[in-house]
């Protein structure tokens, strides 16, 4: 599915969920001739007629319906394309009716991509996009940078005093998106601002509209420290060239500031662009920058001269995709003197990043700054800590964090996560419970139905030393390093039975899909990372293995032999 509001039909699928696939035992690729065939094999031991006893054939008869279910949905091409995008909820969604009978599979999925896309289209229109910016700045230089004590009067000399520890700036922005058309969206913004006891703020009013997927224009409005009304535009020229520019007109007491702002970007290679940039007007500036980004490493440089200062940037950052982190320097020299910047970014939750950073520089001295983003929102809290370079506030900007972080982790975050992932598998289990309850019965009467087949099969193998399987279990499993698998009694399965019944000439071939829906399967561990762990004999010699819920297995193989004669 290639919009982003809609999930893979595997993620919209709960556990509990029927995969006619992994019930069949088939690949989600079977050929027509391979759902003939495992159609045929389950019906060999589910068809009603083939029970005697009143009781197996009424179970019979149940396990026989989903039997048919399953091969009719995949039988059909229709409705195998319906169910292959959307599941079993997909063939019974009110509105499938639009699909005419004569439509080819590939029809249907891009008739679902096309209710997909309206779909997103009307959640769009539901949607605000709020975004939205805090800022908190602390000056905390009293710690390090004391007051001199030496000019007060001797009658004060020995009054204790805490550090003066002040907020300095506070800043706040939101924005929100009306979107109008698929073309047209209009966004109102706000700020407001104070430092020092002085403040300030903003509207922003702003109207975009994409003419196509190589240009758009927009015109804003805004008023607070006077009102002014700019426009910009961005146009790809080539393949490897793009513009983006505007005009901003600012009215004042003393008449109307123009100003101008353009940018051309080229694309060098894949993972490179160059910029240069101009302002000009209210403030005058032109700078050229070059920024690499690769999977693990993002570089920019840049060199910017104007009024009131001119500067090169350096700006290196290490991606740790495996521990979900980032590595950050910056290396910023100009006319105002210099500085070094180095931090971390932390991904904490799925939505959730932590980053902290401590900027050593003259003559800004030492900050500290952390950063929490959350969704489309923004928390910074630049705390300034020293106005001179000395090694016992960079000492404290770079280890407290990470004290901090730690602890916060371990003691805090960590055990919050894992209550919460097992309150998620509780609450998933018991809303699960009648379905778990009725999937056991189901397990138990395929087993009951299996009984003639097992006997048959497996009194087959042993006359020709072919594949037994001795035992087979299915659930929480825990492996020791002697490979011998303990059972957690409450949530295992026996499946000897259902296992011995898929050999068919001295072989067994499970593919991709979850144990669970096999024939004589259920699950008995749900939300629980699940094994399955077989001792067959074969050629008389004993034979082990365990695999992953969705692994592929095939049996016999001369890997699992084991020690044991």
């Amino acid at each position: 599915m290639g919009n982003a509001d809609f999930d893979s039909a595997e993620e919209n699928w709960d556990e509990s969920a029927e995969d006619y696939y992994a019930f069949l035992n088939i690949p989600r690729e079977a050929t027509k001739e391979e759902i003939n065939n495992a159609y045929r094999r389950l019906s060999r031991i589910y068809h009603p007629d083939k029970h005697l006893d009143p009781n197996l054939k009424s179970k019979a008869e149940i396990l026989f319906n989903k039997t048919k279910k399953a091969y009719e949905v995949l039988s059909d091409p229709h409705r195998r394309a319906i169910y292959d995008s959307l599941g079993v909820k997909g063939l019974e969604t009110e509105g499938w009716e639009i699909v005419k009978r004569q439509k080819t599979p590939a029809e249907i999925k891009a008739e679902y991509e096309q209710l997909a896309e309206e779909r997103a289209e009307r959640l769009k229109q539901q949607r605000t996009n709020p975004t939205g910016n805090v800022t908190i700045a602390v000056n905390a230089t009293d710690f390090f940078n004391t007051y001199d004590e030496s000019s007060l009067e001797d009658d004060y000399e020995d009054v204790f005093s805490l550090p003066n520890i002040e907020v300095s700036l506070m800043q706040f922005s939101q924005s929100i998106d009306f979107p109008l058309t698929q073309k047209d969206t209009c966004t109102l913004s706000g700020q407001l601002h104070t430092q020092n006891g002085t403040g300030g703020g903003g509207i922003n009013c702003s109207w975009r509209h994409i003419f196509s997927h190589r240009s758009w224009a927009e015109v804003e409005v805004t008023a607070g420290n006077g009102p002014a009304l700019s426009f910009r535009g961005f146009r790809t020229l080539t393949k490897r060239f793009f513009l983006n520019g505007g005009t901003i007109l600012q009215f004042t007491p003393e008449g109307i500031k123009p100003g101008l702002m353009s940018t051309l970007a080229m694309q060098i290679d894949r993972h490179s662009v160059g910029y240069i940039t101009y302002h000009g007007g209210i403030r005058s500036l032109f700078s050229t920058s070059i920024v690499r980004d690769t999977e693990f490493n993002h570089f920019n440089f840049a060199i910017q001269l104007g009024l009131p200062h001119s500067h090169v940037t350096f700006n290196y950052t290490r991606k740790m995709i495996s521990q979900e982190m980032k590595f950050r320097l910056v290396v910023k020299i100009g006319t105002f003197g210099g500085m070094v910047e180095y931090g971390a970014e932390k991904k904490v939750s799925k939505h959730s990043n932590l980053s902290f950073a401590v900027v050593v520089g003259v003559p800004t001295g030492v900050k500290l700054k952390i950063r929490l983003t959350r969704a489309n929102q923004v928390y910074s809290f630049p705390i300034h800590l020293c106005e001179e370079i000395l090694p016992s506030p960079i000492f404290y900007a770079t280890v407290v964090p990470v004290v901090l972080y730690t602890i916060v982790k371990k003691g805090v975050v960590e055990p919050f996560l894992k209550e919460q992932k097992a309150s998620k598998a509780e609450k998933q289990r018991q809303n699960n419970l009648n379905n778990l309850l009725e999937r056991r019965k189901e397990a138990q009467a395929a087993q009951e139905l299996m009984m003639a087949s097992y006997n048959r099969i497996k009194a087959e193998e042993e006359n020709k030393n072919g594949l037994i399987i001795l035992q087979a279990v299915y659930g929480k499993l825990i492996t020791d390093r002697n490979a011998r698998t303990n059972e957690m009694n409450t949530q295992i399965l026996d499946v000897t039975i259902p296992v011995q019944c898929l050999v068919k000439d001295s072989k067994i071939v499970l593919h991709e899909n979850t144990k669970s829906q096999l024939p004589g399967f259920f699950d008995p561990a749900v939300g629980e990372d699940k094994l399955l762990h077989i001792i067959y004999s074969y050629k008389q010699l004993q034979h082990e293995v365990t695999v992953q819920d969705n692994e592929s297995l095939r049996l016999p193989k001369t890997a699992h032999r084991t020690n044991i004669s």
